[in-house]
């Protein structure tokens, strides 16, 4: 079936992305607004797009009627944010953090996170997140009247030292970090723990084998 999808009908096209591009992985974003509030939330349209500059890519949705919501009204304010990663250990937290909290309440706090200094940003990382990034704005995409997607250059990443496998090659225990993804509908989450490995292939092996 097609569906072709048209402005007058956003919710048909969030329900289809949402439902289709899964896994996503999440980020914990945890943020300073201009009251000095830290604030924390999730958002799952997420990823890393290159490394040179190092940058990751959120697009942050606004509500029809209230605007921007915190975190996504403190990124565009400060230019200045943190990205965490989740934890299966931390995904009840994680979801504490989805609270519709009023602006002067920190979501923090309400989960109970600690939060550590950052180097590079004033915004604050999750003490017990498995990797952050330390994030400054470097470009604003804005896509719609109500939404943008935030590029953020990474200026530092925290990885707990129990995952560091080797500091000096950038080894990390990435399947040990048990990171979980949003899947479709509301509430529903992956884990990362179910892997399989394919080898990436080789043209020239291909010819050979195939006689071409």
């Amino acid at each position: 079936m097609r569906f072709d999808l048209d402005p007058a009908t956003p919710q048909l096209s969030y329900k289809l992305l949402a439902a289709c591009v899964t896994p996503r992985p999440i980020a914990w974003v945890s943020s300073l607004g201009l009251n000095c509030v830290i604030n924390a939330a999730p958002y799952s349209f997420f990823n890393a797009m290159g490394h040179k500059p190092p940058t990751v890519a959120i697009g942050i949705l606004a509500d029809p009627e209230k605007g921007w919501k915190d975190t996504a009204r403190n990124i565009l304010d400060t230019g200045e944010f943190v990205v965490n990663l989740v934890s299966e250990e931390m995904a009840g937290a994680m979801n504490q953090t989805c609270m519709n909290a009023p602006v002067e309440v920190s979501e923090m706090e309400i989960a109970g996170l600690q939060s550590s200094p950052s180097n590079h940003v004033r915004p604050p990382r999750i003490a017990d997140a498995p990797v952050s990034f330390e994030c400054k704005t470097h470009t604003v995409v804005t896509t719609g009247p109500q939404q943008a997607i935030v590029i953020g250059q990474v200026h530092a990443i925290h990885v707990a030292d129990q995952y560091v496998l080797d500091a000096e090659k950038a080894y990390i225990d990435t399947p040990a970090l048990g990171l979980v993804g949003r899947m479709h509908g509301a509430g529903v989450y992956a884990r990362t723990s179910d892997l399989f490995q394919m080898e990436r292939p080789d043209y020239a092996t291909w010819k050979a084998e195939n006689g071409s």
